[in-house]
């Protein structure tokens, strides 16, 4: 078999143990929204908001390890960070544990890269890879958010929670944004060569 061939039906799979769990991952999100907001078991919320973390490290780690990776897992794994991120900001606002403006100012960097969008398909791409400042900014905002979440409990450790979650919730929308920012050159580019 053609070798590029064998490349392609690679990238093709869908059944593969990275997907599978970004799938798992995907189920989370309304349970996280469910455990946050109706009987507001913000210890369980936490639990589900640290599994996601996990799985979504184990989930690209598996994929080099056991060459599985595949076109829907470079979707599934960013939609599924994005999908946490947007339902734990919802989540934390109507509990009034994070300010709005919190809210408003990620959702600007989604709007922004939504605007990409008709660049990228012009340069005959979907979506940009995901960047190392990228995750970062995911890792710091998946962790920080849990923590604010443990900082409703009227405790020392709630206390020591507050402003941990505040520290890593602030560095990882500052992350978030240098990230969107760089999205913003790489698509330029790519438009500007798509052009040319």
């Amino acid at each position: 078999m053609d070798d590029s061939l064998r490349f392609d039906m690679a990238e093709m799979r869908i059944w593969t143990v990275p997907n599978a769990l970004s799938f798992l991952r995907l189920l989370g999100v309304p349970l996280f929204l469910w455990l946050v907001l109706v009987p507001e078991a913000d210890a369980w919320a936490v639990l589900v908001l640290m599994v996601a973390g996990i799985t979504d490290w184990l989930d690209g780690a598996l994929a080099r390890a056991l060459n599985q990776g595949s076109k829907l897992g470079e979707y599934l794994d960013p939609a599924a960070d994005r999908l946490y991120i947007a339902a734990t900001l919802i989540g934390l606002a109507i509990r009034d544990i994070i300010p709005w403006w919190l809210v408003a100012v990620l959702a600007a960097r989604e709007i922004v890269l939504l605007c990409l969008l008709p660049m990228l398909r012009r340069a005959g791409l979907v979506a940009l890879p995901v960047t190392v400042i990228g995750k970062a900014a995911t890792f710091c905002l998946l962790w920080g958010f849990p923590a604010l979440l443990l900082s409703t409990y009227d405790t020392w450790w709630g206390a020591l929670a507050s402003s941990a979650g505040w520290a890593f919730a602030l560095w990882g929308t500052a992350l978030y944004w240098w990230a969107g920012l760089d999205y913003v050159r790489q698509a330029r580019a790519l438009s500007a060569a798509s052009v040319d």
